[in-house]
């Protein structure tokens, strides 16, 4: 065992030796002994968690505090970029839908639903194959890869002139860009305790809020070009792809893959990085694939009760991001002013995301934001515990049933029934952190991430086919079949939730943290166990 210090020691010697701490000098980077080989990130967890043992704990939660502000603003800024840049990319479609796009690629009847859907097919194919790929490659090079990739599909858009063409390209782009949404949940879970992992979901899927607004502001912009050779349209698509094919340099350069590798910390920093998420129980990434861990995870209930979810969310989501500029100049208004009616909706979701975010920190107020007790009396008789319930879905439920009943009359009224429709973000967010929280074992995470993304994506696909032509603009068979959406979201996480407590509470019953070590069980958590072969692990709700 090499000596022991506390941190601040540490720190010192690393000032003097110019790398890491007096133990890596002596025993050498970590990263450097496995040059040249495939990096197994459990086992390097394991290996800095135990170096971590070495130094003073009080010492070590201080510097927890310093490594993750480090991530907070120099990471995560990093993951909330991107990702905003693949949401703009989506909406892309809707912005250059208000400025003749149907017209000129001589789309008719349900023709844009299903361009609006091809992205999504595209999304489901790859879905899958993608958490393949990031179980065995780098997050931060294959991230940066696809960034050029989706930023020349994007500005490919520009060139197209029928609807099949379209449909063509919007699936290759779909199927490019599925790779993030996964990434960032797993780099989450890999940087971010528990506790913190929500909020910061939240601030990097906020960012949907931000690209709605620049994404309005400038087809609101495009709009007052002229005289260009260019169908202002077809300048979004450009746009747009340029911005996110320059910004992959970024990514690829700067975003890491882990702890181990974050350019911004030191090496006694990646260390302490390491012990701050070892309580979650999840470890870092085992690059082989376990089959039994495969079974495990299609036949475990809480996996399906998470499917459903993300069949509903992706509808709400599907439907109501493409449509949105449809609905609104359906109400009487001019294309410019549709484009810049969207902008509040972006300015929703940038808000309550993060509100959202920050309540589902609080203790049993996870899996769903905010969770209130209702319920109370059945629970009390049935369950002896009240379920939650998540009202973050509420704002965007009264908003669909503003747009069904609200009389023409009132126009600015459905307008901002409308807005309240960014406030998806909040429920869909949420739910896409609960598998990278509550699902152990990396094959077991895989899988319950790529088929709950190809459920999602179906609903996606689903949602854009509700909205007939011939009902526009109220869409009632549409507005209808989301508000039963929203209401199969809270009741599936109200029983997800409650499952998730009921195996916490068998757990605890059966004392299996009695006489453990809090380094042991740690150290367990690297060995990639599933939640279920792990009996330390414990679910958040």
């Amino acid at each position: 065992m090499a000596k022991v210090m506390d941190a601040s020691e540490a720190a010192a010697s690393s000032s003097d030796h110019g790398v890491g701490t007096t133990a890596d000098v002596e025993k050498g980077s970590f990263l450097s002994r496995l040059k040249g080989q495939r990096i197994d990130l459990d086992e390097l967890g394991k290996q800095y968690y135990q170096q971590s043992l070495q130094y003073d704990e009080e010492q070590l939660k201080r510097d927890a505090i310093k490594v993750r502000r480090k991530l907070d603003f120099l990471v995560l800024p990093l993951m909330a970029t991107t990702y905003m840049l693949s949401f703009l990319d989506k909406q892309t479609l809707n912005y250059s839908n208000a400025y003749g796009l149907q017209e000129d690629t001589h789309m008719k009847g349900n023709d844009y639903a299903w361009v609006s859907s091809a992205l999504y097919f595209g999304w489901l194919t790859g879905s899958y194959p993608w958490q393949l790929l990031l179980q065995r490659f780098p997050i931060g090079r294959l991230i940066g890869v696809m960034l050029f990739f989706w930023g020349a599909t994007c500005m490919l858009q520009a060139t197209v002139y029928n609807f099949s063409g379209f449909v063509a390209i919007r699936f290759f782009l779909g199927m490019f860009e599925a790779v993030v949404s996964p990434a960032f949940v797993l780099l989450t879970s890999m940087l971010w305790t528990r506790e913190e992992q929500s909020l910061r979901t939240s601030y990097w899927l906020s960012v949907d809020g931000m690209a709605s607004i620049i994404g309005a502001l400038l087809a609101y912009g495009v709009g007052h070009v002229h005289h260009v050779a260019v169908a202002p349209w077809r300048l979004i698509y450009l746009i747009v792809g340029a911005m996110t094919f320059a910004w992959g340099f970024v990514i690829f350069l700067y975003l890491p893959d882990g702890p181990h590798n974050v350019k911004a910390l030191s090496e006694y920093e990646r260390v302490v990085a390491v012990w701050r998420i070892s309580q979650n129980q999840t470890g870092l990434k085992h690059n082989k694939i376990v089959p039994g861990q495969i079974k495990e995870a299609l036949l475990d209930p809480k996996s399906w009760l998470l499917f459903l979810i993300a069949v509903c969310v992706g509808m709400l989501n599907g439907g109501t991001t493409n449509f949105l500029s449809a609905i609104i100049a359906g109400f009487g208004y001019s294309p410019l002013k549709t484009s810049l009616l969207q902008t509040p909706v972006g300015a929703f979701e940038l808000v309550l995301c993060i509100v959202f975010g920050y309540l589902s920190e609080l203790p049993n107020f996870f899996g769903i934001t905010i969770m209130r007790k209702c319920f109370a009396l059945f629970c009390v008789l049935f369950l002896k515990q009240s379920a939650d319930v998540s009202v973050s879905c509420l704002p965007g439920l009264v908003g669909l049933i503003g747009i069904l009943t609200i009389p023409f009359s009132h126009r600015f009224a459905l307008v901002i029934m409308c807005w309240f429709q960014g406030v998806i973000g909040s429920p869909l967010v949420l739910n896409w952190t609960v598998p990278g929280l509550n699902t152990a074992g990396h094959t077991k995470r895989t899988t319950v991430l790529g088929v709950y993304f190809i459920f999602f994506c179906s609903g996606n696909i689903i949602g854009p086919h509700l909205f007939l032509a011939s009902e526009k603009p109220r869409y009632q068979t549409a507005i209808k079949s989301l508000v039963g959406a929203y209401a199969a979201v809270i009741g599936l996480q109200a029983i997800y939730t409650t499952y998730c407590w009921m195996e916490n509470r068998a757990k605890a019953r059966a004392g299996l943290l009695d006489g453990v070590s809090k380094s042991e069980v740690a150290l367990e958590g690297f060995d990639d166990l599933t939640d279920k072969q792990n009996k330390h692990f414990r679910y958040r709700i």
